[in-house]
């Protein structure tokens, strides 16, 4: 890990707290010049981080940069090494692309790329999904022998009922289905899901699943192409969340691995509780 994440990780894991910088150098074993360094270069990145002499640093709130530290600090410590296989971008053409790239060659379960925005987004039958900054775009590799049911209408649910607990777990907001695996607050979209897989050729046999998921967090809808912006609406507005994507981040993989026990039945039966055609 380089010196600049695990300064972030330390400041991630004391929210509520000042360290100093001799604290950080002795966890690490590092110099004060390079914990020094680390800060500024965190600050370069867009960290607000408060400074207090003879009391250290701390991220300063509100900040809400997506880090797989970040994620790791919020997950429940039993899930905390699902952060080393989380990358994350600025910008991608679609996480889900890339899930599949790594998914091909062999990308673990749990594998989830993450990324601020996407140029090339993509809903069902290749429709596109727009995907500003504001929003959480994710996408979370499966592999079909760590998951106990094998059909694809329930493993399309199963992942629609966990995106859905970790909005509600999260804003208190109540969250519906439509269509397929579009999540709603009241009558507008607020989620996509988009369900990927790659089966062996000769026997057919599912080799990999890719979940991808986009939410308008805390997006600019005004800002949207205008056929949208009836359409759709955000967790919150711009800059006004109690909560950072790295909260929600770590909700969705908590619930994904965490409710991976429940029965075919149990999965089923909230599916079709939550949806609702117009």
């Amino acid at each position: 890990m380089r010196t600049v994440d695990k300064v972030l990780q330390l400041l991630e894991n004391n929210k509520e707290d000042f360290i100093s910088g001799e604290d950080m150098a002795r966890t690490h074993g590092l110099s004060r010049n390079a914990i020094w360094k680390a800060v500024r270069d965190l600050r370069n990145r867009g960290y607000v981080i408060e400074a207090i002499s003879n009391r250290g640093y701390r991220l300063a709130q509100g900040n809400d940069i997506i880090s797989a530290e970040g994620i790791r600090a919020c997950l429940p410590k039993e899930l905390g090494s699902l952060a080393d296989n989380i990358e994350v971008h600025d910008t991608l053409r679609s996480t889900s692309d890339r899930a599949k790239e790594l998914a091909i060659n062999g990308g673990c379960h749990g594998t989830c790329i993450i990324s601020s925005s996407q140029s090339r987004g993509r809903g069902r039958k290749d429709h596109s999904f727009y995907s500003p900054k504001g929003g959480l775009y994710m996408s979370v590799i499966l592999s079909p022998d760590k998951l106990r049911f094998d059909k694809n209408d329930v493993i399309t649910a199963f992942i629609g009922v966990c995106v859905c607990h970790a909005i509600e777990q999260l804003t208190g907001r109540s969250i519906h289905i439509r269509g397929i695996n579009d999540l709603y607050i009241n009558d507008r979209k607020i989620c996509g899901i988009l369900i990927e897989s790659g089966s062996e050729f000769d026997s057919d046999d599912l080799q990999w699943i890719v979940a991808g998921i986009g939410i308008n967090f805390d997006s600019d809808v005004e800002s949207f192409p205008k056929e949208l912006r009836h359409l759709v609406t955000s967790l919150y507005r711009p800059g006004s969340a109690p909560v950072s994507k790295n909260d929600l981040a770590a909700r969705i993989l908590e619930n994904i691995f965490a409710k991976s026990t429940l029965n075919e039945e149990q999965i089923m039966n909230e599916y079709l509780h939550r949806k609702k055609e117009k």
